[in-house]
């Protein structure tokens, strides 16, 4: 089987088997966020000193600004581009329902849908 075969089929299996939140949870996991820094959490202890399920909306903001290409942009030390689209991502994470605004705990009994929701 051809590689691009192969891949649509891992891809149409890997959909078929877990939901879009499993999905992104393996990916922000796995990603290489930087020079040996995998996954969210590794790169929420070496920018922020703290767990990602500490980060703070502007936090996680600046790391998501970073996902078109992780290993060219930093949130460790964000240029004039990556503010501008934290800034853009922030106006963006307002409607995701289940996320806490800025200062308030994540509480997943009383949240709803998006990929924060805890379950």
């Amino acid at each position: 089987m051809a590689p691009q075969g192969l891949e649509a089929y891992f891809t149409v299996l890997i959909e078929f088997m877990w939901s879009k939140q499993r999905i992104m949870e393996v990916y922000l996991n796995s990603i290489e966020m930087g020079d040996g820094i995998y996954g969210v959490q590794a790169v929420a202890h070496d920018n922020f000193n703290k767990d990602a399920a500490d980060l703070f909306r502007d936090e996680c903001a600046l790391i998501a600004a970073t996902l078109p290409n992780p290993l060219k942009f930093s949130s460790k030390n964000p240029s004039a581009y990556m503010l501008k689209r934290k800034r853009q991502i922030e106006r963006q994470m307002k409607f995701i329902p289940s996320f806490p605004a800025e200062g308030e705990d994540y509480d997943p009994n009383t949240s709803s849908g998006g990929i924060y929701s805890g379950k």
